[in-house]
């Protein structure tokens, strides 16, 4: 029992880092994923990494090819444009759900994320070059989560949360974001506010404006 707790572990750790690795770009894509190459990059054993890489082809990060091993998926304008649309359909669908289903704590729970997002900038200063600041990153995530979290479906929020990471990794491959004529932090309280107006035309309304801006300005750098 406490060897199979402790390679489920192993296992858990490598999908983790890989995941997290191929969302940031710095597993880029197309790039072939050689067993013997991870386990020095990573100090993991072989079966851990190659059950990890077998999550992540559930997950759509990596392809696994017959024969000749896994690979990073490859991303493409065409499948970017398919994945922001079905994002939008289902997260509407979530979001109506959750704000006919959602009681106090859920309303809680959006605000406390909304309000630690807007306490974070979304970049940081490195000697003059502006990077992706990772506790801002999460916080969004905690937002986004939250608003769609009383949906009352474990399999619709676990395909969300699939879409989410693969959209963020097109942001991430698209370099450094910057949006000069918007005000991302006001689309989000906005998006908060006919939420917890119980609004859903306007909260699923201010929730895909706010996906499609990113995703032209995304498409624009593909």
């Amino acid at each position: 029992m406490e060897a199979a707790s402790t390679a489920e572990s192993l296992t858990s750790r490598a999908y983790a880092q890989l995941r997290a690795a191929i969302i940031a770009g710095d597993l880029e894509p197309g790039r072939k994923l050689k067993i013997d190459e991870l386990r020095q990059l990573y100090g993991y054993g072989g079966s851990p990494i190659r059950e990890a890489l077998s999550l992540l082809t559930s997950d759509g990060l990596v392809s696994r090819f017959e024969q000749r091993g896994f690979n990073v998926a490859e991303v493409s304008r065409r499948e970017f444009s398919e994945l922001l649309k079905t994002r939008c359909w289902l997260e509407e669908r979530a979001l109506r759900e959750s704000i006919a289903n959602g009681g106090k704590e859920w309303e809680e729970r959006v605000i406390l994320a909304q309000h630690w997002l807007s306490r974070e900038p979304r970049s940081r200063n490195d000697g003059g070059a502006f990077l992706a600041n990772e506790a801002w990153e999460v916080r969004h995530k905690e937002f986004h989560t939250a608003l769609i979290s009383a949906c009352g479906s474990s399999i619709l929020l676990r395909i969300c949360d699939q879409l989410y990471d693969q959209n963020i990794r097109y942001r991430m491959l698209s370099g450094p974001a910057a949006y000069p004529s918007r005000n991302v932090a006001d689309e989000h309280a906005a998006i908060m506010q006919a939420t917890l107006d119980r609004d859903a035309d306007l909260a699923v309304a201010k929730l895909v404006e706010h996906y499609n801006k990113t995703g032209a300005f995304l498409a624009e750098r593909l």
